[in-house]
């Protein structure tokens, strides 16, 4: 058994309990050094660092524990005589107490997930974002099981949305990683909309796709469009999957990955 080991947490008094609890023993048995304390960085994203603490089991206790390998079990002593447990209790103690603890700590999981508190921490930093960027905002929510749409309204939101929506993908991507935090026992998926501005964008590249298409099959040469998004290549290769007269692949390295459109080779018979 170790005497010594480094626990990581959201604050020391999280790591400290991480390593006491592996330990099997309480504060006082053992010596604490905090390594690093924790850091929320900037806006919950930049520089964001656990606390990290180094745990070694006092010289008194390391003796006593490691020959008899004590697990992490409560041992209670009785005055009474304890005669020595045989083989098929062993086992029915071995049995009854780890599915407990196993049950425990799932348990204590669910209860530090709180999906209210998480969307209202995404709610929090999306005003956070928007009062820096003087826009006033109204956020509103829709969610299913795992997923969260915030739909935003107001007055001149275009700067939101950027080219093509560049600027609110990667405020919907910033937004993910600091809502949902490394140690996280569940996550959601949050998604950014403005006025419906994704369903618009989705039927202009589907127009663009079946127009695309019929140059390509009139001309019989390829057509490279402009660099976007995955999910926006994603909505080009679905609008054209069914076409049995072009095909289509992504080529490029990203963040300037396009799709091709290509007129489909005919099998000669």
């Amino acid at each position: 058994m170790a005497t010594t080991i480094e626990k990581s947490g959201k604050n020391i008094e999280e790591a400290l309990q991480a390593a006491l609890s592996e330990l099997g023993v309480t504060e006082n048995d053992v010596d604490v050094e905090v390594l690093e304390n924790p850091s929320k960085g900037f806006l919950g994203l930049i520089g964001v660092k656990p606390a990290k603490v180094r745990v070694t089991l006092k010289e008194k206790i390391s003796q006593e524990v490691e020959p008899e390998k004590i697990s992490n079990f409560e041992v209670v002593e009785t005055p009474a005589p304890v005669e020595k447990p045989s083989e098929n209790s062993s086992e029915k103690i071995s049995e009854e107490t780890e599915p407990a603890e196993t049950q425990n700590n799932s348990e204590v999981k669910e209860e530090n997930f709180d999906r209210e508190e998480v969307i209202g921490d995404a709610k929090k930093f999306l005003s956070e974002v928007f009062a820096a960027m003087h826009v006033e905002v109204e956020i509103n929510s829709v969610s299913d099981e795992s997923t969260v749409l915030f739909d935003l309204s107001g007055k001149n939101l275009g700067v939101l949305i950027g080219k093509h929506g560049q600027t609110l993908d990667s405020l919907q991507y910033l937004l993910n990683l600091a809502v949902n935090k490394f140690d996280a026992p569940q996550k959601l998926h949050f998604i950014l909309d403005v006025e419906n501005y994704r369903q618009r964008r989705a039927e202009t590249l589907q127009n663009l796709a079946k127009g695309v298409a019929q140059q390509v099959c009139k001309t019989r040469k390829e057509i490279k469009l402009e660099p976007m998004s995955r999910t926006e290549r994603r909505i080009i290769h679905t609008a054209l999957q069914d076409n049995n007269k072009v095909e289509t692949h992504s080529a490029g390295e990203e963040p300037y990955r396009y799709v091709v459109v290509s007129p489909r080779k005919r099998v000669r018979k």
